[in-house]
Order: C-alpha cells, then sequence, then structure tokens
C-alpha cells in the first residue's frame, strides 16, 4: 500500500490554492505518482479536477476550486474572462456558467478541456484583478471578452449596460477595449456602445431607443437631469424638451426593493408637480404592443408642444454629447 501520509508543506499548498494543486507540485513535495493514484483511486479522499489537476476532496468543487483548477491548468500568467470574470465583478451576463473562459498567451500550448475553454491571445491584460487566490481582468475587459462571444445585439446591449450602470466601468473603458481588440465580430459591442453613449443605461431603454426611432418621432434626450430654478426632478428615460414629456420604462429590474419603489414615486411625483407630461411603459409593453406606445408618444408631444413652454433645466446625460436645453416660460 503505498505511503498515504502528506509530505510537508501540502497543508499550506492547499490551504493557498483552494484544495486544488497540480501532479508536478505534488512531485515537487516528494509524493510519488503511486501515492497520487491511491489517493484519487474509486472512493478515495481525492479527485481529479482536470488533467494532471487534483481536488483533494471528494465532494462537488465548488466555482472557486473549478477557477483555480483552470489557472494551474492554464499555467503562469493565464487569467480567468468572461462571464466567470463578469460574476466576480458583480456584472450580469445572459450566458450559462458552464465553462471557465481563460486568457493564455498566444504561443502556449493548451486545449480546451472539460469546464476549462481557452482563449489563446497576444494582447495579455497588463492589469488584473483577483478574487482571494483567483486571477481575472478587469472589468472593461471582461465585458469585451463576453461581447464578443455573444450573438445576440440584446444581450451584449444588457451587459454593457449592466456594467455601466452600476458603475464598474466607463464608456470611455469600453471604446478603448473595442478599439484594441479584433475587429471581426464587433459590430454588436460597437452598437452596444453607442446606446451607452447616448445615454441609455438598460436593454429595456434601448428597446424604446429602437421603436423611437424605427417610428421616426422627433428624438429624445437619454437620462438628463432635469432642474426646476435649483430643485432637482430627477433623472427620466427619456425626456422631450421641447414638449416638457418623459418617457420612463418601468421595469421592476432596477426597483428590487418597496425603498427603491418608494423612491422612484417620489421623483415621479416631482416631475408632475413641474407641469411635465409622465408616460410610463413596460419592457413587455414595449415589445408586444409597440403601435399602442407610439400613439401614446405623438398625443404626449402633440399635447405637450400646444402649451407654453417649461421653465426646466436640462443638463445632458454625462459621456451622451447631446447639448443641454434650458426652457423659459
Amino acid at each position: 500500500m503505498p505511503r498515504t501520509s502528506s509530505p510537508d508543506g501540502l497543508g499550506e499548498l492547499l490551504d493557498r490554492q483552494l484544495s486544488v494543486v497540480t501532479r508536478r507540485q505534488l512531485l515537487t513535495l516528494g509524493l510519488t505518482d503511486r501515492a497520487m493514484q491511491y489517493r484519487v483511486r474509486p472512493g478515495g479522499p481525492w479527485q481529479v479536477l482536470l488533467p494532471g489537476i487534483y481536488l483533494s476532496a471528494n465532494g462537488p468543487p465548488s466555482m472557486g476550486q473549478k477557477e483555480m483548477a483552470a489557472l494551474l491548468y492554464g499555467g503562469p500568467g493565464s487569467v480567468i474572462t468572461g462571464p466567470a470574470a463578469l460574476m466576480h465583478h458583480s456584472i450580469r451576463s445572459p450566458l450559462r456558467l458552464d465553462a471557465i473562459d481563460l486568457l493564455v498567451p498566444a504561443q502556449r500550448q493548451r486545449r480546451d478541456v472539460s469546464f476549462v475553454r481557452l482563449q489563446r491571445t497576444a494582447r495579455m491584460p497588463p492589469k488584473i484583478a483577483s478574487a482571494g487566490p483567483v486571477r481575472l481582468v478587469l472589468a472593461p475587459r471582461a465585458v469585451a471578452d463576453t461581447a464578443w462571444r455573444l450573438t445576440s445585439l440584446r444581450d451584449v446591449r444588457a451587459v454593457v449596460a449592466d456594467a455601466v450602470q452600476i458603475g464598474r466601468c466607463s464608456v470611455s473603458q469600453l471604446i478603448a477595449e473595442l478599439n484594441e481588440g479584433p475587429v471581426r465580430g464587433s459590430a454588436m459591442f460597437r452598437s452596444a456602445l453607442a446606446e451607452v453613449a447616448e445615454g441609455i443605461r438598460s436593454t429595456a431603454e434601448a428597446d424604446l431607443r429602437g421603436l423611437i426611432r424605427v417610428n421616426r418621432l422627433p428624438m429624445p434626450m437619454y437620462n438628463p437631469s432635469l432642474y426646476e430654478n435649483d430643485a432637482f426632478l430627477g433623472q427620466p428615460d427619456a425626456w422631450w424638451p421641447d414638449a416638457g414629456v418623459v418617457a420612463e420604462v418601468d421595469s421592476r429590474e432596477w426597483h428590487l426593493s418597496p425603498e427603491d419603489w418608494d423612491r422612484t414615486r417620489r421623483r415621479h411625483d416631482r416631475m408632475a408637480a413641474a407641469g411635465i407630461i409622465l408616460l410610463h411603459f413596460s419592457p413587455n409593453q414595449i415589445r408586444r404592443e409597440p403601435a399602442e406606445v407610439v400613439r401614446m408618444i405623438k398625443q404626449a408631444l402633440k399635447r405637450g408642444i400646444s402649451r407654453p413652454p417649461l421653465p426646466i433645466r436640462t443638463i445632458p446625460c454625462p459621456g451622451s454629447g447631446t447639448k443641454g436645453t434650458t426652457r423659459s416660460a
């Protein structure tokens, strides 16, 4: 029977690497191949996660342990990107976490295996983030690498808008990733960035923008800050200053608590008290009843234009490139 006692330094190594270790590391510590095989035997205390990568436990591996195994398999300098990295940055992804995307230097010879999907690149990130022992790309690179894998503009919009909305990265940082990355397959990423640069903050807002464009309605300002004198009124989804009309996309996606809903109600009350015509649309209504949404917008714009202008001061959303508009009664 093989010697099963643990060599000196193994416990410390396992603690540092989330109980994941490579064959080479074990050999360096003095453990023989025979002893390794005994530990990973059927019913044994260890298991094989990837070729040459062991987990010193026999239960299902955690996400962190799978990430650690992927990095050890990828080798020195490898770094996690894509949806797994988005998860660490608290950015939502439409892709299932059925694989861990790993950036490795272009010259490194490794193949996809099990839950590891390799991306060879000559553009290894100069800076990285970490989640404990796990190395991952910064948020802008994670968004870009995910966007290039997506096949739906709506999904790309969702990732880009969420990343900017929650402040994980700026539009300028994403534009830099777009310009430095491959041109092929970048069309949807470029389109989504253009929308966010105009002030679009969510997929539902992008749907509203598309509906307005297709039906050739007057273009509003997206997510500007509105003031009456020095009093802040709100930052509506869409604002037509000439008519004093606001369109809001009411989605529980961004209002997950009673406190959020109460803040939204108070904001709407302030805008209504200032004479603004408020329109409310749900994401489903925009997708399923586009003709009704267009009719309501046209009716509100006609009504707004026919009355005296409102004394509302407008400051455009940062980065939108839209000039502010000030109206006086």
